[in-house]
C-alpha cells in the first residue's frame, strides 16, 4: 500500500504545471517532477545527480545559496525568485516555494515558471522608460544610446543599429551603430538591394540567419555583417509612414533570434518611432528658435548661451577666449544697388566663409543685419586671436559672386578677449562691439583692439 500510496503521489505531482524539486544536503537533484522537464528543459533523469547550482543564471548564483542558507536555518521560505538557464539557453524567471526537511536531510521546493509574467513588467517599464528618453535626452545620439540600453534589457542586443530614412532626399542613413566587428555603412539611397532597405521598403519585419533553410534570398545582402549568424530587422512606423529601422545581429550561436525576439522587437518599435519623430520635432523647434533663419547660424541668444559656457569653462580651467565683433563696410550699397536678394545672398556666403576661418568648436553668430560674432575659444597662444581676425578680413575682403553679380566688400572688426577685457559675456559683447565701431569709423577694412588688448599681439589700427 505505501508503494502504491508513493506511486499515486508522484503520478500526481507530474500532472503539476508547477515543476516538484527535491535536493540533497550537497545540493544535488534527487527528484524532480515531470513539468520540470518544460520549464529546465531537461528530462527529469537527466537532472537526477546534477547540482542545482550549475543550472541558476551566473548573476543569480550567490543570492540563491544564501537562500538556501536561510532555508536551511528557518526551514521554510515562502517566496524566492531567481533565474536559471535552460538546456536551449534561454533564460527563464521562477517563482519558488521550499521547505527544509531536517529528519530527510532534503529541501523541497516547487517552481513555478514566471518568465511571461517578467516579461510583461520589463516590456511594461522599457515602453516608459522609452517615452521619458524622448524627453530627457539632449539630442538624438543620446536617444539612440538610452533605446539601446532599453533592448539591451529585454533580450540580447550586443549588436544594434538605428537606420533613419529621408524620404524627401530619399536617403538613409546609420546615425546610430555598434557592432563588436563591423563599422557602420556609408549612407546611401532607398533601392539598394540591402536587408535594411527591404525592411524600409516593405515596411515588415525580417529575420534571416546562416542557416541554410533560412539564408538570405538573391540579390538581397546584409547591410554590413555578412558573416552574421542571425540579422533580425523590424521597421520604425510613424503616422507619417516608415522612418527607418531597428537591426539587431548576432554574431555568436550561442545567441539566436527567433519568433518570440521578433514580436518583442515589434512590439517596443511604435514606442522607439514616436520617441524618435518626438524628438526629431523638439530639435528642429529649438533650432528655429536659436538660429538665424536666413544663415543659420546661432543667434543671438545662443551666442550669449555659448559665451557664458565659454566663460565658465575658461574660469575652471584658467584659459583664455577671444571674442571677435565684426560688421561689413558699404553693406547698404549692395542692397541698395543689387537688390534685397543679392544682400541676402552675401549674408549667406559671408556666413559660409566665417565658418570656413574657424575651428569647428569655434562659434560663429550672426547678431542682427550684417553684424557678426564669432567666438574663440580655448586659445592655445596669445597670438592666435589677432591671426585669425587677419584670416577672416582677408577671406571677406575676396570678391563674391551672387546672382551673376560680383560684390566686393570689406570688414570692420573688434577683437576683445577674456581675462583682459572683462570678466562677463554680456560686457565682452559690449566691449567687442565698441572695437568694431572704432575700427569703422577708422575707416573700415580693419582689426581694432582695445587699448587692454595687446595681448593679442595687434594694435589698434
Amino acid at each position: 500500500m505505501d508503494h502504491l500510496d508513493r506511486a499515486f503521489l508522484a503520478n500526481v505531482m507530474d500532472l503539476m504545471l508547477d515543476a516538484v524539486c527535491v535536493v540533497d544536503t550537497e545540493g544535488r537533484f534527487v527528484f524532480v517532477s515531470a513539468a520540470g522537464e518544460r520549464i529546465f528543459g531537461y528530462a527529469p533523469q537527466d537532472l537526477i545527480g546534477r547540482p542545482m547550482i550549475e543550472l541558476v543564471h551566473p548573476e543569480d548564483r550567490e543570492r540563491t545559496l544564501d537562500a538556501v542558507a536561510e532555508i536551511v536555518a528557518d526551514h521554510h521560505k515562502p517566496i524566492f525568485e531567481n533565474r536559471y538557464v535552460r538546456k536551449d539557453g534561454r533564460v527563464v524567471h521562477l517563482m519558488w516555494s521550499a521547505r527544509w526537511s531536517p529528519a530527510d536531510g532534503v529541501r523541497v521546493a516547487v517552481a513555478r515558471d514566471v518568465t511571461a509574467r517578467k516579461r510583461a513588467e520589463a516590456v511594461q517599464a522599457a515602453l516608459y522608460a522609452i517615452s521619458e528618453a524622448a524627453h530627457a535626452a539632449e539630442d538624438l545620439m543620446a536617444l539612440f544610446a538610452r533605446i539601446h540600453r532599453i533592448i539591451d534589457g529585454l533580450l540580447p542586443a550586443k549588436n544594434f543599429f538605428v537606420a533613419l530614412y529621408d524620404a524627401p532626399g530619399d536617403w538613409l542613413s546609420f546615425p546610430y551603430f555598434v557592432d563588436e566587428l563591423d563599422a557602420a555603412p556609408p549612407p546611401g539611397a532607398l533601392d539598394a538591394e540591402t536587408l535594411c532597405a527591404e525592411v524600409i521598403r516593405s515596411g515588415r519585419e525580417r529575420l534571416f540567419s546562416r542557416d541554410p533553410a533560412d539564408a538570405v534570398p538573391a540579390p538581397m545582402h546584409p547591410d554590413v555583417g555578412r558573416t552574421a549568424v542571425d540579422w533580425l530587422g523590424v521597421p520604425l512606423g510613424g503616422p507619417q509612414g516608415v522612418i527607418g529601422a531597428l537591426v539587431l545581429k548576432s554574431h555568436s550561436r550561442d545567441v539566436r533570434y527567433g519568433a518570440a525576439e521578433v514580436e518583442l522587437l515589434k512590439f517596443v518599435s511604435a514606442q522607439i518611432a514616436a520617441a524618435i519623430e518626438r524628438k526629431q520635432t523638439q530639435l528642429r523647434l529649438l533650432h528655429v528658435a536659436q538660429h538665424d533663419p536666413l544663415t543659420g547660424l546661432p543667434n543671438r541668444s545662443l551666442v550669449r548661451d555659448r559665451v557664458a559656457m565659454a566663460l565658465a569653462r575658461a574660469r575652471r580651467d584658467g584659459g583664455g577666449l577671444a571674442l571677435l565683433y565684426l560688421d561689413l563696410d558699404d553693406f547698404k550699397p549692395v542692397n541698395d544697388r543689387f537688390g534685397h536678394a543679392v544682400g541676402d545672398g552675401l549674408l549667406q556666403q559671408v556666413a559660409q566663409r566665417l565658418k570656413h576661418c574657424v575651428r569647428a568648436s569655434d562659434t560663429v553668430g550672426r547678431m542682427a543685419g550684417d553684424e557678426f560674432v564669432v567666438l574663440l575659444a580655448q586659445l592655445h597662444a596669445p597670438g592666435d586671436a589677432a591671426l585669425v581676425a587677419e584670416k577672416i578680413r582677408e577671406a571677406l575682403c575676396q570678391p563674391f559672386e551672387i546672382a551673376g553679380h560680383a560684390v566686393v566688400v570689406s570688414p570692420s572688426i573688434g577683437l576683445v578677449g577674456y581675462p583682459a577685457d572683462g570678466e562677463d559675456g554680456d560686457q565682452l559683447i559690449h566691449r567687442a562691439d565698441q572695437a568694431m565701431y572704432a575700427a569703422k569709423r577708422a575707416g573700415g577694412n580693419r582689426v581694432c583692439v582695445l587699448p587692454c588688448g595687446d595681448a593679442f599681439g595687434i594694435g589698434a589700427t
